[in-house]
């Protein structure tokens, strides 16, 4: 029986199979995704916003101290090595020969397939006397050419090669282990057993314990959880946070702790030179003892932010460090707003009184202090400081003008240009020209709210209880888009004042008989009169009829006086008719009336679920396209004189009640928007009917000024009652309802046949009557 047979590869051969296909599927991923991009479209990138963001730091500092080329070179260089290997081992297999060869006897005899038995014989003869061992041949030849011999002439050995490809029948299934003998070889033994132990039982457990061990002490947002601990707890303990408070519990993050953070350095020069800021600023409170808030390093921290935002000189040797500072303050910020959004939702869901949710001012201040870190100012002072050559000398000017009272960046750009050249009258022609450039960067975003209540029936009835989704659609354009639209608005609208004044004077010199033409036209409109509806006016009989009446046979005068009263009933009657017939008409002209509104109604009810029907496919594809799409978070670059990194122009997103100074729904950190972008809002309605006000903010979380504020006016109902009984809830009910319509039918036709014949009893009593008159006249 054929059995199994595992070796290892003497030769090498497959072991250089395996070897080129385990470096190609490390080569190949690496290569895509390690190989340096082109440094050049960054160069090219940074000429071509110089204009705009020459003066930012982030520019000048990246112009001043431009990156290492080592790290690109080194990719390079491994990578080029990396297919130089997998170019050599793919040449050695292409020129390895194959082991496996199917056996053919007619080969081995030198035959050509199908040759008769004495053609194989007379051939075995010959190479028998040529390769024999005791004529001095090849014995190994020799018993290949007799095996051969023995396949092609015995039945059973054919029978056995044709069948298993062998003439000694089915042999036994080899499977070759792609590695080389020499690495089981017994002389090498305790090499290979070193290499193993050293690979498996050292370098293993230490690269990933060491990943492990970073990976617990940060958390998704590469931050470390004893930060989040750490504000959780304070955030906790003052719900209600000022901007001193948050900028001492900012600085406390164990990311400027240098025993948690190795990037964090403290020199013995902070010891002198920290003092000398805090007198300098003169606004820190020492007294209290509130650890980490109160440690070294949230001290030098705290410092260092405070004097970025008044722009203060500070030593070269505590840049260094206030740049690492400022770097990490937008996450810590993002963080503390997630920490605040956690408590909030934890006091809703808990019904205990002690739990304290943090207010709706520490959620906003946590905004604030984002934009004041990049831009480097403080919390009450000008966003008109953010534009460049604009100090607080200058802004004297700006602000105290007496025509214009200048305040905000939209009140400078909704100014003409030649107001706004006057106003900025102390700056040369390029200083002004950078100011605009620089103003027109900036972002003007616009937002469409349209609430309305998902798996619903009535998507625009909101009721007790229901999940509101209030669909947010955000456009970004710039400054100088917008007061350019307003400037060619404004030249259409002079265009036509000065056209209507002109107008207004060629009115002025024509006649007054013009205007005394449209009077009668109106009393003529006032005199018509609508024609009035003549009432029908009886038919009178005809006089032959009459004087037969008078003259029948056998006719009491009683009789003729009933019959003259039938007559005058009768008049009576066809007013009645004619009056009737109006009323059909009438009737009929408003039943179709009714018919045509019906119809309208029918279609714009049609045309409105059509509309939430492409409102909900619209909805789920918007669903699956954010599950399967990856957008980038590279949206604009901010423009920031003192911030030490570019910054991205990113965005909060919230529903806030500001009479209650309460949050509705939980702040969206729009990070994608480049030009639109839709967001989705989710809070449940209040639980009592009325008209409640809300408002939607979106806060920018690097530039002051420009935050947007639109109202959100919700009309909640009360919720439909549940039904006890529906008619697919329960199959017998479709049964019953069958039988009543059977019974009721069966009903309508017995009475149907009760009115036939009494109609039939009408009929005869009405022909006796009239047969008997007759026969009374013809017995007399």
């Amino acid at each position: 029986m054929a059995g199994q047979q595992f070796q290892y590869d003497d030769s090498g051969n497959t072991f250089f199979y395996f070897l080129t296909s385990f470096v190609g599927l490390i080569v190949i991923p690496a290569t895509y995704y390690l190989w340096p991009r082109d440094q050049n479209a960054e160069q090219i990138r940074l000429k071509n916003i110089r204009r705009v963001y020459g003066r930012c730091m982030w520019y000048r500092l990246r112009l001043l101290k431009p990156q290492p080329n080592i790290i690109p070179t080194v990719k390079k260089i491994v990578l080029l090595a990396g297919w130089a290997l997998f170019l050599f081992l793919a040449y050695k297999v292409s020129k390895t020969d194959r082991e496996y060869q199917e056996y053919n006897p007619y080969e081995v005899l030198n035959l050509d397939p199908g040759a008769t038995v004495a053609e194989i014989k007379k051939q075995y003869r010959l190479l028998s006397l040529k390769y024999h061992p005791d004529k001095g041949g090849d014995e190994v030849m020799f018993m290949r050419i007799a095996k051969a011999y023995a396949a092609l002439t015995d039945e059973e050995s054919r029978k056995n090669w044709e069948e298993f490809g062998n003439p000694d029948g089915p042999q036994a299934t080899s499977f070759g282990i792609a590695l080389p003998a020499w690495i089981v070889d017994q002389k090498n033994s305790i090499l290979v057993l070193l290499v193993y132990g050293l690979a498996f039982m050292v370098i293993l457990p230490v690269v990933v314990g060491s990943w492990w061990y970073r990976s617990i002490r940060y958390s998704g947002d590469q931050i470390l959880i004893r930060t989040t601990q750490i504000y959780t707890y304070f955030v906790y303990k003052t719900r209600n946070m000022d901007m001193k408070r948050l900028i001492m519990v900012l600085a406390g993050a164990s990311e400027f702790d240098p025993q948690y953070n190795k990037d964090a350095t403290s020199r013995p020069t902070d010891n002198i030179l920290i003092p000398q800021l805090i007198r300098e600023i003169g606004s820190i409170n020492l007294k209290k003892n509130e650890p980490p808030l109160t440690c070294p390093y949230s001290l030098k921290a705290r410092v260092l932010l405070l004097s970025h935002l008044a722009r203060m000189k500070i030593p070269e040797t505590l840049e260094e460090d206030q740049q690492f500072m400022l770097k990490k303050c937008p996450a810590l910020l993002q963080e503390m707003v997630n920490v605040i959004c956690q408590l909030i939702i934890m006091a809703r869901s808990r019904e205990e009184r002690e739990f304290r949710a943090p207010t709706l001012a520490s959620l906003e201040n946590c905004m604030k202090l984002s934009q004041m870190a990049v831009q480097g100012l403080q919390q009450f002072k000008s966003p008109l400081l953010q534009l460049p050559h604009i100090e607080e000398d200058n802004l004297r000017r700006v602000s105290n003008h007496k025509k214009y009272k200048i305040k905000t960046i939209q009140d400078l750009v909704s100014l003409k240009e030649s107001d706004r050249h006057n106003l900025l009258h102390f700056l040369e022609d390029e200083k002004y020209e950078e100011v605009m450039a620089v103003l027109g960067s900036f972002p003007y975003v616009t937002m469409d709210i349209k609430s309305q209540v998902l798996d619903d029936e009535d998507s625009n009835n909101i009721t007790v209880g229901s999940l509101v989704t209030v669909l947010v659609k955000l456009t970004r354009q710039t400054m100088a888009e917008v007061f350019e639209k307003e400037q060619s608005i404004c030249a259409a609208e002079e265009q036509p004042a000065e056209d209507g004044q002109l107008d207004t004077n060629k009115n002025r010199t024509k006649g007054g008989w013009q205007q005394k033409s449209k009077g009668p036209k109106k009393t003529a409109k006032s005199k018509k009169k609508k024609p009035l509806k003549k009432k029908p006016t009886p038919v009178p009989l005809p006089q032959s009829k009459q004087q037969k009446q008078k003259q029948a046979n056998g006719v009491v005068g009683s009789e003729a006086a009933v019959k003259e009263d039938e007559e005058e009933v009768s008049d009576k009657g066809s007013d009645s008719e004619e009056e009737e017939t109006n009323r059909e008409s009438q009737s009929e002209k408003d039943d179709g009336s009714d018919r045509d509104s019906d119809r309208e109604q029918d279609e714009k009810q049609n045309k409105d679920d059509e509309a939430e029907w492409q409102e909900l496919q619209q909805s789920i594809q918007r669903k699956e396209r954010a599950l399967l799409e990856t957008k980038s978070k590279i949206t604009h670059p901010v423009y920031s004189l003192y911030f030490p990194e570019e910054k991205q122009e990113w965005w909060w997103l919230y529903i806030a009640d500001r009479k209650e100074q309460t949050l509705i729904s939980m702040p969206y950190h729009v990070c994608t928007l480049k030009d639109t972008e839709e967001v989705e809002l989710k809070f449940p309605a209040p639980g009592k009917p009325g008209n409640y006000q809300y408002t939607v903010f979106l806060r920018s979380d690097s530039y002051m000024g420009l935050d947007q504020i639109k109202p959100l006016k919700l009309e909640v109902h009360e919720a439909k009652p549940v039904p006890e009984n529906h008619p697919q809830w329960d199959t017998a009910i479709e049964g019953d309802e069958d039988q009543e319509d059977s019974e009721g039918f069966e009903d309508s036709f017995e009475e149907e046949e009760e009115e036939e014949e009494g109609f039939q009893s009408l009929a005869v009593l009405y022909v006796t009557l009239q047969v008997s008159p007759k026969a009374c006249g013809s017995s007399s």
